[in-house]
């Protein structure tokens, strides 16, 4: 699978040992950025991985900066993007099979490695609930995004 990857200043560090992680598992790891810790503006990473998740460039994108909700609320501003901040396994695993949550945001400066690993693995291994409940949920969820923002282009 092909991961977008983006972080600020505050996620770079957790982001290279996620990538680390995910490539080891096979997959092909797009790093948008930043690539140290001098400060910076998350929107500037943040928004090509999210439209490179949107255009179907890459699968999935993974996002990390200082308490994840900064990515989350740029990257839902892209049409198509269903992001996430999980800041526990047990939360991937509702956002993936609750939500189909294409994107998940993570807080590096409230999570350790190792609690992002799980969840990252978590994540990464869990499918959408395929009950019709679930699915007219996240249908409903998909027509306010196409009604609401506007589509990339």
């Amino acid at each position: 699978m092909k991961i977008a990857m983006a972080n600020d200043h505050a996620g770079t560090m957790l982001k290279e040992e996620i990538k680390k992680y995910l490539e080891s598992e096979g997959h092909e790891v797009v790093d948008f950025g930043t690539y140290d810790q001098e400060s910076c503006d998350l929107s500037d990473f943040i928004l090509p991985a999210s439209l490179a998740v949107a255009k179907g460039e890459c699968e999935r994108g993974v996002f990390v900066d200082g308490v994840g909700y900064g990515s989350a609320m740029i990257a839902n501003k892209v049409n198509g993007i269903y992001a996430c901040v999980c800041q526990d396994p047990f939360c991937a695993t509702l956002a993936r099979q609750h939500n189909d949550a294409n994107v998940l945001c993570l807080g590096g400066k409230l999570i350790g490695p190792l609690m992002a690993m799980e969840i990252v693995k978590t994540w990464m291994h869990t499918d959408p609930l395929t009950a019709d409940k679930y699915v007219r949920r996240r249908d409903k969820v998909a027509d306010i995004n196409d009604k609401y923002c506007v589509p990339v282009k």
